[in-house]
This record gives structure tokens, C-alpha cells and sequence, in this order.
């Protein structure tokens, strides 16, 4: 590892260098906040061990300086003048660990230990990271749609508050690439950012993925568990179809909304937590808390700042750019040399109605480079799934009734405003169209 040492004390600059070189490390000493400043902006250093007084200065107040050069740093605060104070406001600046003088080689060698495995470990999540990132094609929120850009432009104006935020819009339009990037255009970007998936999940697992259990409290917990509200402390969380959260659970997040409240199932202690939310739907909460399956003041509560996202088939213009982003992608990840699409392909899937969004789009030309052995990409090589409904039953056509009564729906939906008033031009209530989404997964 390569260390930095700050303090004002040649003796202790002399004794911590010597322990560091003779454990195989490469040692910087320095005796003031400039000379440490100066110091990481020329070299890249692992840990830093900082004295909490450098003569006038503080220890404390180079803390973030040092961070924000090198933001991989552990620092560790060595002090002579050790309180339970000064170590909980290091700890808040971003230190790792808090050691009082004088201490023995072993507490170092203990502390070095763990800042060692700790460095392993990021050095690995960052190695997953980028594999993962190789793995999978970067959809941009970059679009020629008016619509999307004034989604974007919305997210950066909330991003630097504190507001909770809906995210609306179909499945697979980027409500959680959306969620993502106004983490990281907050005040919070570097802190953890966590996903809640409340459809995926019962009753029981899901609230202790959110706020956690004690050993014991049912039937499984074999271990005390923190929630994703506990472990994101600091951060963003997202809640990923939060229409579908149970009601019975319901009034646990309004509280937690409220107040930054909650408990651990099976434990009394009431807990308290910094964590913004931003929940995510695709299904219409106003006419859920009409049909009663969501309560009306949590929606209230969740919709303080509402941004919704636009679905593919309104947004013809990224149809082509997309289409080409994700060519690029797959042919390099399946070793091929492609030029294109040919006309029909293109024209095919410039005028599907893409009900998947960006994730079905995705898939679609994923299967098409596998596929494609030619130079260009045919409309042939796309699914065949989409040339059928390409054209759609018409009225008289040997197709059940329902698929006729589908098309209807769909075709409302999207030339309306409001789920009201599209139950009124069907000639049916709410709660019956409600039941006719479900029923047609719309």
C-alpha cells in the first residue's frame, strides 16, 4: 500500500514510517494539511493516517479535502487527545477509523489488516463493475424526444433537493436508469443507491429487505438482518413498483415517509434513518387507491415531485439511433462485423408498438446479431412475433373476441389522458378497466 502520514511531530512521523517500511509499504510522511493536499494531487495513496491537530490547523478539516481528491482514501485519525466526540465527528467527515495515542505496532498491524481487505474487496467490486458494465449495453438518457427531454430536465432540477420523487411510465421505459442518475447528480451520489423490488418479494421478506429483522422474529431469520432503509443510510433508495407494495405494508413506509421511523420486525426499538426515496410504478395509483388497493395518503405522500417517462412507441425519432447503439454493442460482444439494417427491418421496427419499451427493444436486436449472417440486419432476423402484430385483427377477422377487445383498450389508452377518461369512452368504470390491464397485462 502506499501511506500517507500527517502530523507535526517528527518523532511520530519517524516511528510510523519505519513500521510501514518494515511491513513492505511505501511511506510519505508530511507535517501539515498543505504539504498532504499537496502530496495526493501528485501521487495516488491508499491510507492516510491523520493527526486531529497539525499545530493551527485541524485534522478534522483536512479530512474532506483529502476525500475529495482521492475518494478510494481510508483515513485513519490518530490523536493524543482522544474523546467520544471527536471520533464521531471524524467518523461523520469521512474517516475510517479513529486510534488514540500512543498505540502499540499490533493495533496498527490490525488496522492495516483491515484497510488492506477493504481495499481488496472495493478493488473487486470495482472489477464486477466493469464486467458487468462490458456485459450489458449503456442505454443513455440521451433523446431527440421533447417528451423524454423535459423527463431528464425535470430530474436534474429535483435531484439537488430533498423531495421524494415518482417515477412514472410502462415497464421498461428507464424508470430505474432515471432513479440512478438523479443519485448521482445529488448531494448524495456518494453514498449507497438501493433497489426494492416490491413485486418480487411476500409480505414478510419484503418488509425486512426494507427495514430488517432480529434473530428469530419468523420462521427463516436465523440471524439479525439491516434493511436496505439501515444500509443505505445517507443514500437513495429506490422503490422499484411500489403499486404493488401489500397494504398491510403500507402504512409502515407512509410512516417511515413521515417521520424517518421504523422498527425491525420482531425487535421494539424505534429506529430513525437518513435516506431519500423515489419509488417507481407503471400502473395508474390514482385509480389503484380508487379500486382500494393503495392508500390515498401514501400516494400523496410518494407523488411530492412526479416525472413520467414516455414509452418507446411515442418516441419514433430515438427508434433508429437506438437501433444502431444497441448493433454496435451486441456485434462487438458476439465478434461480428455488421453494417446495418436494411430498409425493411428498419421499417419494421420504427412502426411496432414496442409494449416492452426499451427492454423488449433491446432483446429484440440482441437476437438479431445472433441470428443475422449476412452484412446487414433483414426484418427476417427479428422476432416473429413482431411482424404478426404488425398488423393488427380488425373486426370480422378469425381472431377470439378478446383479442379485438385488447386492441380496443390499448388503442384508448394511448389517446387518452387519464385512466378516467378512457373508462369513459369504453363505457365501462374504472375498477372494470382496471381489471381489464391486469387481465391483458397492459
Amino acid at each position: 500500500m502506499n501511506v500517507l502520514v500527517v502530523d507535526d511531530e517528527l518523532n511520530i512521523r519517524k516511528t510510523i514510517s519505519i513500521f510501514f517500511e518494515a511491513e513492505g509499504h511505501s511511506v510519505t510522511a508530511v507535517s501539515n494539511a498543505d504539504d498532504a493536499l499537496s502530496e495526493v494531487h501528485r501521487k495516488s495513496f491508499d491510507l492516510a493516517l491523520v493527526d486531529l491537530r497539525l499545530g493551527t490547523s485541524s485534522g478534522l478539516d483536512l479530512i474532506p479535502k483529502l476525500l475529495t481528491a482521492t475518494p478510494w482514501l481510508k483515513i485513519v485519525v490518530i490523536t493524543a487527545y482522544a474523546s467520544i466526540d471527536t471520533a464521531v465527528e471524524a467518523i461523520k467527515r469521512g474517516a475510517t477509523e479513529y486510534l488514540p495515542k500512543p498505540f502499540t505496532p499490533a493495533q496498527l498491524r490490525l488496522i492495516v489488516d483491515k484497510i488492506s481487505h477493504l481495499r481488496t474487496l472495493e478493488q473487486k467490486l470495482n472489477s464486477l463493475q466493469e464486467t458487468v458494465r462490458q456485459a450489458n449495453p449503456e442505454v443513455t438518457m440521451e433523446s431527440a424526444s421533447a417528451a423524454m427531454h423535459k423527463a431528464v430536465e425535470l430530474a436534474r432540477d429535483v435531484s439537488n433537493s430533498e423531495a421524494t420523487v415518482l417515477l412514472r411510465g410502462e415497464s421498461g421505459t428507464g424508470k430505474s436508469m432515471l432513479a440512478r442518475l438523479i443519485h448521482q447528480w445529488s448531494p448524495r451520489s456518494s453514498k449507497p443507491f438501493g433497489v426494492v423490488s416490491c413485486p418480487s418479494l411476500s409480505q414478510e421478506l419484503l418488509e425486512s429487505e426494507l427495514f430488517g429483522h432480529v434473530k428469530g422474529a419468523f420462521t427463516g431469520a436465523i440471524r439479525d438482518q439491516l434493511g436496505r432503509v439501515a444500509t443505505g443510510e445517507g443514500g437513495t433508495l429506490l422503490l422499484d413498483e411500489v403499486g404493488d407494495l401489500p397494504l398491510s405494508l403500507q402504512p409502515k413506509l407512509l410512516r417511515f415517509l413521515q417521520d424517518r421511523e421504523y422498527e425491525r420486525i420482531g425487535e421494539g426499538i424505534t429506529r430513525k434513518a437518513d435516506i431519500r426515496v423515489i419509488a417507481a410504478t407503471s400502473i395508474d395509483l390514482p385509480a389503484a387507491v380508487k379500486v382500494g388497493k393503495f392508500r390515498e395518503e401514501l400516494l400523496y405522500r410518494l407523488n411530492v415531485f412526479e416525472i413520467t417517462l414516455p414509452p418507446l412507441r411515442q418516441r419514433p425519432e430515438d427508434i433508429r439511433s437506438l437501433a444502431e447503439q444497441f448493433l454496435a454493442f451486441f456485434a462487438n460482444q458476439n465478434h461480428r462485423h455488421l453494417l446495418g439494417f436494411t430498409p425493411a427491418a428498419l421499417h419494421l421496427l420504427e412502426t411496432y408498438s414496442w409494449p416492452g419499451n426499451v427492454r423488449e427493444f433491446r432483446n429484440a436486436i440482441e437476437r438479431a446479431v445472433i441470428l443475422c449472417k449476412a452484412d446487414f440486419v433483414d426484418a427476417v432476423h427479428l422476432p416473429q412475433t413482431m411482424s404478426e402484430l404488425h398488423i393488427p385483427p380488425a373486426i370480422g377477422d378469425p381472431v377470439p373476441i378478446e383479442k379485438i377487445e385488447e386492441l380496443h383498450i390499448r388503442r384508448v389508452l394511448v389517446s387518452t389522458k387519464s385512466l378516467e377518461e378512457a373508462a369513459e369512452i369504453l363505457g365501462i368504470d374504472t375498477a372494470t378497466l382496471w381489471r381489464r390491464r391486469k387481465q391483458y397485462g397492459i
